[in-house]
């Protein structure tokens, strides 16, 4: 594959971004609270987290290991950023969520498998393949902008793994239904571990510093912002007393 097709794919990745996010607004995505039988053939909640997570670690642990270029230059450092996200997507999270009988639409799994297979894909094919040996360089590692990109990265997974652990423990054994979290960012917009995942690909996008990297930011904010406006509307419609200051994905914004 020559950099020029390679380009030209992510930059209609890109473009499918913009419009799927749009999309979305009028679109829920049917699971977690907002699960729909209405899309076909369902499976197990947790077991659909794991499949459709898998392929963007595997993917990336490929690549990683692949590329003579990986341990030669420091590029080793942003695969691992990578994985580190997904171990604990793939293997962590799934087995910390409450055991319930909620499921998952089979579509939405694969459409999540198909995603993930498609921007780890990218962005390990162009960190194994096309990156310049000199690109990923101990000029690259100490500079201002590659040290903003880790405090953000670093920052958006704090926030959004300990997001995560505050809503995972809303609920007490054997109870049932949702509550209203507080508490941490919560006092200040709906979803702070969307916020958190947007910042941190964010940075990510930063520290690469190239297309797919880009693109995969673009992709996260398309899905998620959609997302984080559709549970605030569902807080508002299920919640008489939900705290109308909060904001939707970003502190004092929207």
């Amino acid at each position: 594959m020559n950099i020029e097709f390679f380009n030209n794919f992510t930059y209609a990745w890109l473009i499918l971004a913009l419009l799927v996010h749009i999309l979305l607004f009028f679109v829920t995505a049917p699971f977690g609270r907002h699960t729909s039988n209405n899309w076909g053939l369902m499976i197990n909640n947790k077991l659909a987290w794991i499949i459709m997570e898998f392929p963007s670690l595997a993917i990336m642990t490929f690549f990683l290991f692949y590329s003579k270029n990986s341990f030669n230059s420091f590029s080793w450092i942003i695969f691992s950023l990578w994985i580190i996200h997904y171990l604990n997507r793939t293997f962590v999270y799934p087995f910390r969520i409450k055991p319930t009988d909620k499921k998952m639409p089979i579509l939405i799994m694969f459409s999540g498998i198909f995603f993930n297979i498609i921007n780890a894909g990218l962005n390990g094919f162009f960190l194994a393949i096309l990156a310049k040996p000199d690109q990923y360089d101990l000029n690259w590692l100490t500079s201002p902008i590659t040290i903003f990109g880790f405090l953000l990265f670093f920052t958006g997974l704090t926030i959004n793994w300990k997001s995560d652990s505050i809503l995972i423990n809303l609920r007490k054994p054997k109870e049932t239904g949702y509550k209203i979290p507080k508490g941490f960012l919560f006092d200040y917009i709906t979803s702070p571990n969307l916020f958190g995942e947007i910042m941190e690909w964010a940075g990510f996008a930063i520290i690469a510093w190239n297309l797919p990297a880009l693109a995969f930011a673009v992709w996260t904010y398309a899905n998620l912002v959609p997302r984080a406006r559709n549970h605030h509307d569902w807080y508002l419609k299920n919640f008489d007393d939900y705290p109308a200051n909060r904001k939707i994905v970003f502190p004092f914004i929207y």
